[in-house]
């Protein structure tokens, strides 16, 4: 007996993202297509991220990917708020050192802004929106928030994740 999937498509052109939604998902029958197949990247530009939360940028990846692919979608917002720096990088947080940052860049900035602030100071949630849209015009679109306490550490740490992940600590993780 074969498994009917369900394509959804992935408002991001994050490969680590595409893997793990796609490893999530693949049980409950959804196959994640990444919104290049549509074009979006390439053919259309990407969506202009323009709200003031996550949850708005969110709903804007979405419903653009929506419009364009005429398929469900998922998409994200994500980032890193550091107490001391009045909750940056926040929704700038993948273009934090600039339009064409790379994470290594990124995390250099974070640390230079932070550099002699004591750990105690150093305090930081990630945050992670989820939403997921049946259709561009969806009225009720399914919306996700988590965060993690945590903080950043004075150099990076580790050889996992992406993003801010080799600076971010969660102490009950260690």
């Amino acid at each position: 007996m074969s498994i009917e999937f369900q394509e959804v498509v992935l408002a991001s052109g994050n490969q680590g993202k595409l893997m793990e939604f796609g490893q999530m998902l693949e049980p409950l029958g959804m196959r994640m297509v990444p919104q290049s197949h549509y074009g979006i990247g390439s053919t259309y530009p990407e969506a202009d991220e323009t709200g003031l939360s996550f949850v708005e940028n969110a709903i804007i990846k979405a419903r653009y990917a929506a419009k364009i692919s005429c398929l469900p979608v998922i998409a994200d917002d994500s980032g890193l708020a550091v107490d001391y720096l009045n909750g940056e990088p926040g929704i700038h947080s993948a273009r934090y050192a600039g339009p064409d940052a790379s994470a290594a860049d990124n995390n250099q900035r974070l640390l230079y802004n932070l550099r002699g602030i004591k750990s105690a100071e150093r305090t930081a949630r990630f945050h992670c929106v989820l939403v997921y849209l049946r259709h561009e015009l969806d009225p009720t679109p399914i919306i996700a928030h988590g965060q993690w306490e945590g903080y950043v550490i004075e150099e990076a740490l580790g050889d996992h994740g992406f993003g801010y992940d080799p600076l971010f600590l969660v102490p009950a993780y260690d």
